[in-house]
């Protein structure tokens, strides 16, 4: 198997997704990759032509054309990383590791997948949810949840719901869908599932990330969740993104190389 060593790709698209600026996909051309990739799986990005800011960020993959080697990410403007990111248009280069991490664990077609995502949790979720339609998995069967402060945190509701799945938005503020937090509506949908064919996947904050673990552990679900960390290196050296383990209490687990997906109940979130 070849190395996984950094691509110089050029964007194809760079598009907001959202009136206010904060919200954009960008997808780049060529990438190839000795091994398939997979959702929860990220890619490792060099944001500014120079060396400001020096190190790399992290952003999950959103989807993944194999055949054409487009690569899509969907960020969230927060820092000077991002900001750099914004300034890429048509035919610039961008350089890109990856794919780095673990992966969702397969699903069986017979199972009802509960997706949880929060804000800009949902790249790798909406990922998840093509590769499950493309694969055959029921449409009904994949229950989507994805939640936000206010109506203005929801982006490509539109793609989501064209893959024909059971897409329940939700609004801190009741400004769409259902009103209050998404875990209280996954809450209520839980008590009509059986626990055996239900598997739940999650990403997002981790407050709510936090609160979707206790909920599982409570009512005897199992599922994964996928972390949000800096990064620096992306490859389990630097340990700038460790998270202390559930299981074994005193030992640490590192986002980037152990995860980005784990267990729910695995760490401490």
């Amino acid at each position: 198997m070849r190395k996984i060593v950094p691509q110089r790709c050029r964007v194809i698209r760079n598009r907001k997704l959202d009136k206010a600026g904060l919200y954009y996909s960008l997808t780049v051309g060529g990438f190839r990759t000795p091994r398939r990739i997979y959702p929860g799986q990220f890619v490792h990005v060099r944001t500014a032509n120079g060396n400001d800011p020096f190190l790399r960020r992290a952003f999950s993959v959103a989807d993944f054309n194999e055949k054409a080697g487009n690569l899509e990410i969907i960020y969230k403007v927060v820092g000077r990383g991002t900001a750099c990111l914004t300034q890429k248009t048509k035919d610039d280069t961008l350089d890109l590791i990856g794919p780095l991490g673990n992966r969702f664990r397969p699903l069986s077609k017979k199972q009802t997948v509960v997706i949880i995502a929060g804000g800009i949790g949902l790249p790798p979720l909406y990922f998840l949810a093509r590769h499950l339609t493309d694969r055959g998995h029921d449409p009904g069967r994949i229950l989507f949840f994805y939640g936000g402060s206010t109506k203005d945190d929801l982006i490509e509701m539109g793609r989501l719901r064209r893959l024909g799945i059971d897409f329940n938005p939700c609004t801190d503020d009741g400004s769409y869908g259902f009103k209050g937090f998404v875990t209280d509506a996954v809450a209520q949908r839980l008590e009509s599932l059986g626990k055996r064919n239900t598997f739940i996947c999650g990403c997002g904050p981790e407050p709510m990330l936090a609160a979707l673990q206790d909920l599982t552990l409570k009512t005897g679900f199992s599922g994964e969740v996928s972390l949000e960390a800096p990064m620096p290196c992306g490859v389990g050296v630097c340990l700038g993104c460790v998270r202390p383990s559930l299981k074994n209490p005193g030992q640490y687990l590192r986002v980037c190389r152990d995860g980005p997906v784990f267990k729910i109940g695995e760490v401490r979130i």
